[in-house]
């Protein structure tokens, strides 16, 4: 994994390694996307003419992931202190040449539910930080599962809404 993201659903271009999620915005709930960029690192040799290049059978196709929410301060009651953890699909095919996913990192559903609902009309002034621990699962072309994980800040409020 090269690269994690995240950005706000109010403005999913804007991704960034440090995430705020905005818990409501204008009055609407956006799910916020999760963008990752991964390419395959060489475990068996390649062909007897190249054999620091991956073949064709190292491509690596993800098929889906799963996201757990968890604080510093060890307070992890998953619909008390932070999001329930929740699985999603989204496939893409990894080569040696880095390419990204975009995936759903904070459902909706999640903004409804509690703690994150409670957030709303604070104006900010109330935050739960967390990390997101993703971990992607897919397998090569010969059928080898495999599985990666990667942790992004995500700091959750009812942030200022967007001008």
């Amino acid at each position: 994994m090269d690269l994690l993201q995240g950005a706000s659903g109010a403005k999913p271009e804007s991704f960034s390694t440090v995430m705020q999620a905005d818990v409501m915005t204008k009055g609407s709930i956006f799910e916020d996307p999760g963008k990752v960029t991964m390419r395959i690192a060489l475990k068996d040799l390649g062909t007897g003419s190249s054999p620091t290049a991956p073949t064709a059978a190292n491509t690596v196709t993800v098929t889906r992931y799963h996201v757990v929410f968890r604080r510093s301060d060890g307070r992890n009651t998953q619909g008390v202190d932070v999001p329930f953890a929740f699985d999603g699909a989204a496939t893409g095919t990894f080569s040696a040449t880095a390419s990204s996913l975009v995936f759903v990192l904070v459902r909706a559903q999640a903004k409804l539910e509690s703690p994150l609902a409670e957030l709303r009309g604070s104006g900010g002034a109330i935050l739960i930080s967390t990390l997101a621990d993703v971990t992607f699962y897919g397998q090569d072309q010969n059928g080898n599962q495999v599985a990666v994980t990667g942790t992004i800040s995500v700091n959750f409020a009812d942030w200022a809404d967007p001008a």
